[in-house]
């Protein structure tokens, strides 16, 4: 019996090769399995193919939504390019740049709610338990979520700027990091040029507020300071005249949204007075307003002789006779000789000699 046992357990007895028997029995096997389970995989496959041509037939219909919504901002924008109102408050390359992050963010969105929601319900269909995915998932988006924070700020900061229209291209702002003009506006990044010609690049996470000096109008305002003799009536006369000129010109007609208006004295001191002229003007436009602005009101003060002061304190009218001894130096205490510093810095005299007393 033991050598029976041995003897079939031979590793050197050379395995018998399948017969046709076996291989028909192996058919059958094969056969009867997928008789039995063939509409069961059908069902499964024609869930799968249905979740996907509807994942796609939805995503293509949301994207082409997104983008005649974005092509209809934009030509909203470039109907009113090119008239006064178009000119002056619409900024076509800010919109253009606006409606394309705006369309990139919603199409990018719903490609990606699409498409996760598709293979969470395919792999629902293949009765996988997707509970320790979502787990993990969860997990792994908190995980995410605190080492990338700053990333998930700049993000979320960049979007609501872009959908509140808080700057755009073309703007002037000040973003307490720095300041300049809009160059780019990322959802992570946005690119300011600032007054020298260097480019800041500002994580939109770190900017706390935003000064926007391109929206709404802007104010130009000039000090005029002018001697304390000067008539008043005068003097407004003259800047009045000068704003009404300016406001006729070209093209500075158009930079002012307002008359030129001369507000009154701001201050009135001992050598001079301050008067205060001020202008609405176009957003960005009042420092050159202003620049013109003195340009006119000096050649209109020089032409009327009226005297504009500032700076160093005014000189006076009369001019006075120079004194006589102002190049005499003072004189000496040493040259009176019974002064008591000239008889400190006298010689000692020295002490007389006693005569001998004869006997």
């Amino acid at each position: 019996m033991f050598l029976s046992v041995l003897s079939a357990a031979d590793p050197t007895e050379e395995p018998t090769a399948p017969t046709l028997q076996d291989a028909q029995e192996s058919a059958n096997n094969a056969a009867s399995w997928v008789e039995q389970n063939w509409s069961t995989w059908l069902s499964i496959g024609l869930r799968v193919l249905l979740i996907l041509v509807i994942a796609a037939v939805l995503r293509v219909v949301i994207r082409r939504t997104i983008t005649k919504f974005i092509d209809r901002m934009n030509r909203t924008a470039q109907a009113v390019d090119g008239t006064a109102l178009g000119g002056l408050l619409v900024n076509v390359e800010r919109r253009r740049q606006r409606s394309q992050a705006i369309g990139s963010v919603l199409r990018s969105v719903a490609s990606f709610a699409i498409m996760s929601t598709a293979a969470l319900m395919i792999l629902g269909t293949f009765e996988i338990n997707l509970a320790p995915l979502l787990a993990s998932a969860g997990v792994a988006g908190v995980a995410i979520g605190f080492g990338a924070r700053n990333l998930v700020t700049d993000f979320l900061s960049g979007v609501f700027m872009i959908l509140e229209d808080q700057y755009g291209v073309g703007d002037t702002v000040d973003a307490g990091v720095a300041s300049g003009e809009v160059i780019e506006v990322g959802l992570r990044v946005t690119k300011l040029r600032g007054d020298n010609g260097e480019i800041w690049y500002v994580r939109n996470g770190e900017v706390k507020r935003i000064g926007n000096l391109s929206q709404g109008w802007a104010t130009a305002g000039v000090d005029v300071t002018v001697h304390p003799s000067e008539d008043l009536d005068r003097v407004k006369t003259v800047l009045n005249q000068v704003g009404e000129d300016m406001s006729k010109a070209e093209p500075w007609n158009e930079r002012l949204w307002g008359p030129i208006e001369v507000l009154g004295l701001d201050s009135v001191l001992l050598d001079s007075m301050v008067v205060h002229v001020s202008a609405k003007t176009m957003p960005g436009k009042a420092l050159s307003v202003e620049r013109e602005l003195r340009w006119r009101i000096k050649h209109a003060l020089d032409g009327a002789g009226i005297r504009i002061v500032g700076g160093l304190p005014a000189q006076q009218d009369e001019e006075t006779a120079p004194d006589p001894t102002a190049g005499m130096a003072a004189p000496s205490a040493y040259s009176n000789s019974a002064s008591p510093q000239s008889q400190t810095a006298s010689p000692i005299a020295p002490a007389a000699v006693p005569t001998s007393v004869t006997k």
